[in-house]
């Protein structure tokens, strides 16, 4: 326990040493969010989502870098210790290092795809005329990516079955990578839209992350705690500056890879039944969003004013705090009621 104290200490104050001159940082940069014009995936104007977004132009969009990069850091020092120490890294899999490079892997690529997007985003959407990668692409990528992981979740840690309370166990073969592509891109997507208020995704994942990192240290899966503790503080630094009124974002260099690696982490503890339940919120962002997506697309109008469901209570005259700590209690009784599913036996 005291290696894991160690490590959410050391987590913590890294990034509330280093997030200040990051943000100063990104200021000089330019590395901030630009005024837009987006456009939904029938190429239409989302002017009422544009409305709400630009209030907040200019604010730094790179907290996910830092972020990142310290959970890195962090994690791989406390691996390198355990193995100068001769610690056993107990896992529930045959090849720690094979765990440990997935979920590395899962935080870096998206992190980068997400780096990408919002470098064009900043830099070149208006030479462009697309503001930041452009959907179809980036689904392709996320769509690879995804599926690289998952045939390394199959066929290098050997998961293929699929708890379900009350019914049991059940081996679904080599549709597990097909099965676990889809989740790993649906929280990808479902943090991303998330990420759109001060504070909302960052809490939100917090909590989540909190009921995942019990579960992996009631399994006693030493690396995948161990991951989770570094980025959990790391996030916490980060939140203290995410709040209302917000001095820095994730942007999609962190709500891509948070949301992956969150995926990830479930399906790696074997929990995928509680994934969606512990992460509910994020569920119903990037539910709304898609029911408003078959709306337009088959029904020619709008299910809703606007989506996704954060948007919706803010175009309703909610203010931005309100949400937000709504949203928070909300997530905390979805991770409450994700632990007592996660361990029903």
């Amino acid at each position: 326990m005291s290696t894991y104290l160690f490590a959410v200490f050391s987590s913590f104050i890294l990034n509330f040493i280093l997030i200040v001159p990051f943000i100063n940082f990104l200021y000089q940069s330019k590395f901030q969010r630009q005024k837009q014009k987006t456009k939904d995936f029938l190429n239409r104007p989302t002017p009422i989502f544009d409305k709400f977004n630009n209030k907040k132009n200019g604010i730094p969009v790179g907290g996910g870098i830092l972020v990142l990069l310290t959970t890195i850091f962090v994690f791989c020092f406390f691996i390198f210790m355990y193995s100068i120490f001769n610690k056993n890294i107990f896992s529930n899999y045959p090849s720690v290092l094979m765990e440990i490079a997935i979920i590395v892997f899962t935080f870096l690529s998206f992190g980068i795809l997400g780096f990408l997007d919002d470098f064009k985003k900043i830099f070149s959407w208006k030479k462009s005329q697309f503001f930041g990668l452009r959907l179809k692409h980036k689904f392709i990528i996320q769509f690879v990516l995804s599926l690289i992981i998952s045939y390394l979740l199959f066929f290098n840690l050997k998961i293929s079955i699929i708890y379900i309370p009350f019914f049991g166990v059940f081996d679904i073969s080599y549709l597990y990578i097909l099965f676990s592509t889809f989740v790993i891109m649906a929280f990808a997507n479902a943090v991303n839209i998330t990420d759109g208020l001060d504070g909302l995704a960052s809490g939100i994942l917090l909590f989540a992350l909190m009921g995942f990192w019990v579960i992996s240290r009631a399994i006693l899966d030493v690396p995948t705690s161990l991951f989770i503790a570094a980025w959990l503080c790391g996030l916490m630094a980060f939140l203290y500056f995410n709040i209302y009124p917000a001095r820095i974002f994730l942007g999609d260099t962190g709500s891509l890879s948070f949301g992956a690696t969150f995926a990830v982490i479930g399906l790696i503890l074997g929990k995928a039944f509680a994934l969606p339940i512990i992460g509910g919120v994020f569920i119903i962002e990037i539910g709304s969003s898609f029911i408003q997506i078959i709306g337009k697309k088959y029904f020619k109008r709008k299910i809703f004013p606007v989506a996704p469901f954060h948007l919706y209570l803010q175009s309703k005259g909610w203010p931005e705090p309100k949400i937000v700590m709504r949203l928070w209690l909300v997530s905390i009784i979805f991770v409450i009621f994700g632990l007592m599913i996660a361990f029903m036996k």
